[in-house]
């Protein structure tokens, strides 16, 4: 089971909003026995994006399930005093503050080592620990500028934002990737970690085969096969105002896309010269002559990469999500949650359904881990 993975693992968690708790939350699906510390004020978090009626956001929720969350003030000796003790019986430490802040508060890398040598710290921070941004603020819109990938997304009027957050995400999947791959080390060696890992730097890792197009002469919106360059690859207007995708890279699904919508002679067009305006216009103006349900059923019997954009009703009720079970209900019929669990059957069996978070004491912190 999953849940077994981490099993006895200890991960203190000081970060706060969505990439570093989205990677503790991830550990603690494996089955890390995660605790959150949190200001006396709480993860600003608690209140983002409004509040259920018991007090907290659905999206602090989801992220910090299966977490025990702990409130200390780490400017006041007693509090340190408390972190000190969760430390030296820690493995991990994932924190999020902007680079020094740790130091500030008496927790620097040095002292951090000598509370206990085989610690894996992870610091995610929004730029990284050195260079000329590494003091900078930003959220993941400034972070995909940075990355480039906001540059090259969207149309040729104007990038667009991608929803949910791209760079938050992949830094979190990075840090636990990367704090799981540390703790095989240590299991072996005894050895701790300092891991400097990057919000940006995580979006940036996406952008290699963007990057090179960017030697070899620059790469514009809708200028390349991936980003709404060709025909085949694209989401069309249907007649009701529906949308579809259609991702006919192969050959194959290009042609009995062609065959099945009537347009045999698009065939051949299939690698015109990118941009492929002239094509893309014809398939924009056949398509959005037909409601979407016309589309679905030439299209869905044919294997040709096509589906409808699904509203998120529709997503919750798709009979591939349905089977699979990874979305998870719960909470007051006034105020649900969908939460998806950790994405994965290990040996067949699905993972544990979602765990909320509960607030802790000090004493019950400290009996759990010493």
């Amino acid at each position: 089971m999953l849940q077994d993975c981490l099993a006895g693992v200890r991960v203190l968690d000081l970060s706060q909003y969505l990439p570093g708790p989205f990677a503790t939350k991830c550990l603690a699906d494996l089955g890390a026995d995660v605790i959150k510390i949190e200001p006396p004020a709480g993860d600003p978090m608690r209140s983002l994006g409004g509040q259920d009626p018991d007090g907290l956001s659905p999206l602090y929720k989801m992220v910090n399930r299966g977490k025990s969350v702990l409130f200390l003030n780490l400017k006041q000796d007693q509090d340190k005093q408390t972190f000190r003790s969760l430390i030296e019986n820690a493995d991990v430490l994932i924190e999020s503050y902007r680079p020094g802040v740790l130091d500030r508060l008496g927790f620097d890398r040095e002292t951090l080592q000598q509370l206990n040598p085989r610690l894996i710290h992870g610091a995610l921070s929004g730029f990284g620990q050195t260079g000329p941004y590494r003091l900078r603020a930003g959220h993941d819109i400034t972070y995909l500028s940075v990355a480039g990938m906001l540059g090259v997304s969207g149309t040729h009027d104007s990038p667009v934002m991608p929803f949910p957050p791209v760079a938050d995400h992949a830094s979190a999947l990075y840090t636990a990737m990367t704090v799981s791959a540390a703790l095989v080390r240590q299991q072996r060696s005894g050895k701790g970690a300092h891991l400097d890992l990057s919000i940006c730097e995580s979006a940036l890792s996406f952008c290699s085969s963007a990057l090179t197009q960017g030697l070899r002469g620059g790469l514009d919106r809708e200028g390349d096969l991936l980003n709404g360059g060709v025909a085949y690859y694209r989401a069309y207007r249907c007649a009701d105002g529906r949308f579809m995708a259609l991702g006919a890279i192969e050959p194959k699904f290009w042609e009995a896309f062609c065959t099945a919508a009537g347009k045999p002679q698009w065939i051949a067009r299939q690698n015109d010269p990118i941009p492929q305006t002239q094509l893309i216009g014809e398939l924009t103006e056949e398509i959005a002559s037909k409601p979407l349900s016309h589309w679905e059923n030439i299209l869905h019997p044919q294997d040709c990469c096509f589906e409808p954009v699904h509203t998120l009703r529709e997503t919750l009720d798709h009979p591939q999500n349905q089977a699979r079970g990874f979305i998870h209900r719960s909470g007051d019929p006034q105020a649900p949650i969908a939460e998806v669990t950790y994405p994965c059957l290990a040996d067949g069996q699905p993972p544990a359904p979602p765990r909320p978070h509960r607030d802790i004491s000090t004493a019950e912190a400290l009996a759990s881990w010493t």
